[in-house]
């Protein structure tokens, strides 16, 4: 918030305080005029918002934590029952010591390493997707193995950076706060970390997560991935870390698949090709496409959409394949979608197929669980069976006779599970497995925990990781 008191008054929000400007409703932010989401400087009354309109927001929080608080309050009273009880977890863990992160395995005692991530106010979605990319192990070790770049010298050296209108966006970057992220959540020196600088940084260059509503998590990650595929092709501080792909011998040329310009780590990873055929029905003329993808978005099909648990009797389990098949069969377009043929000179009915044309070394799989239905944005909760290990995707391929058989073989990595009725609301936790075991990730919270427990989530993203030596597989 931009006020004379900067470092040290007490900003609040309508619902937690008493109302020193007038009445909640007729507050509105002094730069934007908006009244979503005001807050009240209680030295000056100077109000500004949360806004994505306005890049005057609030940031900045007292040596004692005061704003935070208020943080933590506001989403109590958003998700009273489901968020009280994550509260009371998040504080046993930050009191305990690094002793308590001790569990029995086999007999013997272990130290957990995994640390969990502080809840922001409702930035569970975040947190899920953090999680889930620090255990995919080359994704992370290439950030990891960055040189960090000092991003402050001089006389604001060591201080907070207060992201305003007038600095611009030359001095913060998402791919540095993005390492120092990862390099925090394996250590093993702390239970909970606090990404507040990396989301300052999101707030800054994504506007459409500022504010402490709750957020698509599938749509952060794309806005994640985009925006680091970006700042790693043009590089930032006159360095660029594009050129570092050439050092790392895992990612060679042949793994790379450019995605609106020059490859990086992210489209070396995550990036694959899909062919679309669309075939016009009257003269028969075939139309093709190759389009570059780093995640795969399958609907669910109806004929599973009202059952909602693997135990369920009426009909049976949907399963990934089955949202695999439906996204890769032959469909005819309707009649909003008709396609324009250059041989008919004219729009005609047309079917359309996709083939796999190079598959990643992550297949980053999102299942379609939010539609909008008339004006309401429902939540499809069926239940997906999917394979922790051995998942095939040779017979997606568009050759899959120039494919080794282990090359098609993908085991799990990490899930992403949304826990609740709609997108903008709910929470989100995240499932993963480190060095062979499996980890619940729940903000501050992690906790170890087994394959069926794994196998009975309702997943919402899944990270799987091409497999690199031969092991036993449940084919799905």
């Amino acid at each position: 918030m931009e006020c004379p008191h900067l470092s040290s008054s007490v900003c609040i929000a309508p619902d937690s305080a008493k109302f020193p400007n007038g009445s909640p409703s007729s507050w509105c932010c002094s730069v934007c005029r908006s009244n979503k989401s005001p807050w009240v400087c209680l030295t000056c009354s100077s109000v500004h918002c949360g806004s994505y309109r306005c890049d005057d927001f609030v940031v900045n929080d007292t040596k004692l934590g005061l704003v935070q608080k208020v943080r933590e309050h506001l989403q109590n009273l958003e998700n009273s029952a489901f968020t009280a009880d994550r509260h009371k977890k998040r504080k046993l863990l930050e009191n305990s010591s690094l002793n308590s992160k001790l569990l029995k395995v086999n007999g013997s005692t272990t130290a957990i390493c995994a640390t969990g991530l502080r809840n922001l106010g409702n930035t569970c979605f975040m947190n899920a997707i953090l999680q889930s990319l620090s255990n995919i192990e080359q994704f992370c070790c290439y950030f990891k193995e960055l040189p960090a770049v000092e991003l402050r010298n001089g006389k604001t050296a060591g201080r907070r950076t207060y992201h305003t209108r007038s600095q611009g966006d030359n001095n913060v970057s998402l791919v540095e706060e993005f390492r120092k992220t990862l390099c925090a959540l394996w250590q093993g020196s702390q239970t909970a970390f606090s990404p507040e600088s990396l989301f300052y940084v999101v707030w800054k260059i994504m506007p459409n997560f500022r504010g402490y509503q709750q957020q698509d998590a599938h749509e952060f990650m794309r806005y994640l991935l985009d925006h680091l595929h970006l700042e790693l092709q043009g590089g930032f501080n006159g360095v660029s870390r594009s050129a570092m792909l050439q050092e790392n011998s895992t990612l060679s040329a042949s793994n790379k698949c450019c995605i609106n310009g020059a490859s990086t780590a992210i489209t070396a990873i995550f990036g694959g090709v899909l062919q679309n055929e669309v075939n016009c029905l009257i003269c028969g003329t075939e139309s093709r496409k190759f389009d570059p993808f780093l995640d795969l978005s399958l609907d669910i099909p109806s004929q599973f959409r009202n059952k909602r648990s693997k135990n369920q009797e009426n009909g049976p389990v949907c399963s990934l394949r089955d949202c695999l098949r439906s996204f890769t069969d032959l469909e005819e377009l309707d009649e909003t979608e008709l396609y324009m043929c250059h041989k008919c000179k004219k729009k005609q009915k047309s079917t359309k197929k996709f083939w796999i044309q190079k598959l990643p070394k992550v297949l980053c799989l999102h299942l379609k669980r939010f539609h909008w239905t008339a004006y309401l944005r429902n939540k499809v909760d069926t239940y997906v069976e999917f394979p922790l290990r051995g998942l095939d995707m040779k017979c997606y391929l568009l050759e899959p006779e120039n494919s080794g058989p282990e090359n098609c073989l993908y085991d799990l990595a990490a899930v992403v599970v949304h826990h609740g009725s709609g997108v903008g609301s709910g929470h989100y936790t995240a499932f993963a497995t480190h060095e062979g075991r499996w980890f619940h990730f729940n903000d501050s919270t992690v906790t170890l925990t087994d394959e069926e427990t794994v196998l009975k989530a309702k997943a919402y993203i899944l990270f799987y990781g091409e497999r690199q030596a031969k092991a036993g597989s449940d084919k799905l």
